[in-house]
């Protein structure tokens, strides 16, 4: 069986989790600790990143956007009205850039720096850079919030699905971030009600219970974090 190489807390790793649950893929998860390097997962990936996805050949695809295009050309042409990449190519370019938005931007600038210090930190040991979280980091990344639910309120409230008529890889792309920073209480869901109305239509979908269901070691998650009218 094929297995997914993931961190709970990797907005990537979750991103590739929910294509995998909504094309309906029988995968085996590893949870990898990527600060570790161990030895044998970078042999499946030099560049030491999650998540890694290997096949019933064991080939190894690594990163969350060669994974998902693979799993598009593999199977998610055929599921029609259920692919998560639409056939027109001017709307596939809008789900792959909001897709890179949220998995590359909204990443840079408040989803990987608040996880490294808030979770990656405590499980770390010493020598691999674990501690007491930087403030500084956690101002800055905290300032950048708001921004970026401005931007996914305006998407969500002007269309159906945040790139068009249907769900697509942006919303899980979107959902997959939203969903650690929701973990860790970092969203004032107050101030984006129409960003919290489509991320409640999402987070109610079966591919969604693996992930509301997980819990991290020693970071208990927001009280409403499972709730899916919250």
């Amino acid at each position: 069986m094929p297995t997914l190489y993931h961190h709970p807390m990797s907005s990537a790793s979750r991103f590739v989790r929910l294509i995998l649950a909504e094309y309906g893929y029988q995968t085996e998860f590893a949870e990898e600790q990527p600060w570790e390097k161990r030895r044998d997962f970078l042999a499946l990936n030099p560049a030491g990143t999650l998540p890694v996805y290997v096949d019933d050949s064991m080939r190894a695809l690594c990163g969350a956007t060669v994974i998902s295009e693979y799993l598009d050309e593999t199977n998610g042409v055929l599921k029609r009205d259920r692919r998560l990449l639409a056939e027109d190519p001017f709307q596939r370019a809008e789900i792959r850039r909001l897709t890179e938005w949220f998995m590359q931007k909204m990443e840079q600038d408040v989803t990987r720096p608040l996880v490294r210090e808030r979770i990656y930190k405590l499980q770390m040991r010493p020598e691999h850079g674990g501690g007491a979280p930087d403030s500084k980091v956690l101002r800055t990344s905290r300032a950048n919030i708001r921004q970026h639910m401005k931007y996914l309120s305006w998407l969500a409230g002007s269309r159906q699905w945040l790139a068009g008529e249907r769900m697509s890889y942006a919303d899980l792309a979107a959902a997959a971030s939203v969903s650690v920073l929701d973990y860790l209480g970092e969203i004032n869901w107050a101030e984006a009600p129409t960003a919290k109305d489509w991320y409640q239509r999402i987070k109610s979908r079966p591919s969604f219970r693996p992930l509301l269901a997980e819990r991290v070691r020693g970071v208990t998650p927001v009280s409403h974090y499972a709730d899916l009218d919250f």
